[in-house]
């Protein structure tokens, strides 16, 4: 089974990894890939190019024992980077292999505005991160489509290429990506949140610095 891990990464951090290492641990996936968005559609415009963010992945991953992939046709694809086309594009390439599409809660508990949501698990399962305690609230759409399609145990992905939906439990780890950037905006330390490589690639860059005015 292929995990499916899509985000801007803009910058990856410890958080995405863990959180990604446990769910493939959880599911028994045979690899994760880590799919880097060119244009997101629900979220602003990265503040690092598509070029540096793919570096920033290559070096996080250069020194962590993951089973990890980097897939980078979202950066190569015109026009905004929908999950839809992106699972098409990977099930041509294997058309029976059990795929995971792997969400945290908020991009989960949206998944009714993504374009062509319901033909997201034609081409894949669906696995949703819930840290112990958060609230879940889904939509009645949502809603509808758990009710028929909810699983518990991981071993039935394996059934089937698609169609089904899990809910992997993960350990709170409190890193976003904002506040990496907000953290290096305000000239505080970041060292603790991100790979050394990534990290010297930023500043190396001069991201997510604000400009001063003239």
């Amino acid at each position: 089974m292929i995990g499916i891990f899509g985000g801007t990464f803009d910058p990856v951090h410890f958080g995405h990894l863990r959180s990604a290492s446990e769910v493939r641990e959880r599911l028994q996936l045979d690899q994760i890939r880590l799919i880097p968005s060119r244009i997101p559609p629900h979220r602003q415009t990265p503040g690092a190019s598509p070029a540096l963010r793919l570096e920033f992945l290559k070096l996080a991953l250069q020194d962590q024992a993951l089973d990890f992939e980097i897939d980078s046709r979202e950066l190569s694809r015109e026009g905004p980077s929908f999950m839809v086309d992106t699972l098409a594009s990977i099930r041509t390439e294997v058309p029976y292999t059990p795929l995971v599409l792997i969400l945290g809660m908020d991009a989960f508990l949206g998944l009714p505005t993504w374009s062509r949501w319901l033909s997201l698990p034609q081409l894949a399962h669906i696995a949703f991160m819930r840290r112990p305690g958060a609230a879940f609230t889904p939509s009645e759409d949502l809603s509808a489509v758990l009710e028929e399609r909810l699983i518990k145990h991981p071993k039935a992905l394996q059934e089937a290429p698609c169609g089904r939906f899990i809910e992997v439990a993960v350990t709170p780890i409190d890193i976003a990506s904002s506040e990496i950037r907000s953290r290096i905006e305000k000239g505080q330390s970041i060292d603790t949140l991100t790979p050394a490589p990534v990290i010297e690639a930023i500043y190396r860059n001069g991201l997510y610095v604000r400009e001063t005015e003239a």
